[in-house]
């Protein structure tokens, strides 16, 4: 699967692939480990797939919260000014 077709999915079916490679991914490294298998190299190629399944997902959801952040910080930033609580004297040290 290319970018390309990576980019036009849906969060949810890039999760839902992300989880069916990672699972296939599983099953391919207990064959390794047993000595079955015969292509290492597609170990390397479903873990570059599941970055880049990754990295769509990390882009999909920074758009889609810029949307709805300014609103929600611009209400948020004066109740977080008044929210801190004053700083507390230290106490002495006592001599020994």
């Amino acid at each position: 699967m290319n970018i390309k077709e990576i980019r036009e999915l849906s969060p949810a079916e890039l999760a839902a692939r992300k989880h069916e490679l990672r699972e296939e991914s599983f099953h391919l490294r207990i064959q390794q480990q047993s000595g079955q298998l015969e292509k290492s190299s597609t170990l390397r190629a479903i873990r570059r797939e599941i970055a880049r399944l990754e990295t769509v997902l990390t882009q999909k959801s920074k758009a889609a919260a810029p949307a709805a952040k300014p609103a929600a910080t611009a209400a948020a930033k004066p109740a977080a000014k008044a929210a801190k609580p004053a700083k507390a004297a230290k106490p002495a040290k006592a001599a020994k």
